[in-house]
């Protein structure tokens, strides 16, 4: 059996989502309001919801990230996409392209689901996109460095570490060739790790 890319239904699961995190939103941003963006081109360029300050003319365009694959589950990772593969191609991914207009990643965690068809709490860790690639450059962290790494592992499926990073306590590689149709390979970053260098807060 192949493996197979459960669009619809990410779909589906998404949108159930969002009235979770519109209600997180409400209750915890301080100085902004917040417009959730339908438009397809925009969602594209990373962009899923606009914070808006209330008395400055700041924008910041938000793209949510959310472990939809891990409900009821708390790690304290998570996975920053590098590459995947569509009709069969290799493309770039949401981490380091260029194209994303993304200022900020909201990475969604620890969703539990606990009533049928209804997510019922989460916890939101907000990460500076710029700050973040940048500190990833003075370690070392970039397309060219993972590339390498890859070619040395030749693509191999699993876990690999990098010398750049400190494997248990700040971060590694992941590639997935044997459970996704995409085959990602993601730098996998402890969410701690984040916070405790300023490139990351937690919202709730």
């Amino acid at each position: 059996m192949g493996l197979k890319s459960n669009f619809k239904e990410d779909l589906k699961k998404e949108k159930l989502l969002s009235v979770l995190l519109d209600s997180c939103y409400k209750s915890e941003l301080r100085n902004y309001s917040f417009e959730r963006v339908t438009n397809l081109s925009e969602q594209f360029k990373g962009v899923d919801v606009l914070f808006k300050h209330h008395k400055k003319e700041i924008t910041y365009y938000i793209d949510e990230k959310a472990q939809l694959d891990y409900i009821n589950d708390d790690l304290p990772t998570f996975a920053f996409e590098i590459s995947y593969l569509k009709n069969g191609k290799a493309k770039e991914g949401w981490l380091f392209d260029e194209h994303k207009k993304t200022d900020f990643y909201s990475l969604i965690t620890a969703i539990y689901s606990d009533e049928p068809d209804s997510y019922t709490s989460c916890k939101i860790t907000l990460v500076n996109r710029k700050k973040l690639i940048s500190f990833l450059h003075t370690k070392g962290v970039n397309q060219t460095s993972i590339l390498q790494q890859l070619n040395s592992v030749r693509g191999r499926h699993g876990k690999h570490g990098m010398k750049e990073l400190d494997e248990r306590k700040e971060g590694y590689l992941f590639v997935s060739k044997e459970n996704k149709s995409e085959r990602p390979i993601n730098l996998i970053l402890r969410l701690e790790f984040l916070i405790q260098h300023k490139l990351a807060r937690r919202l709730v």
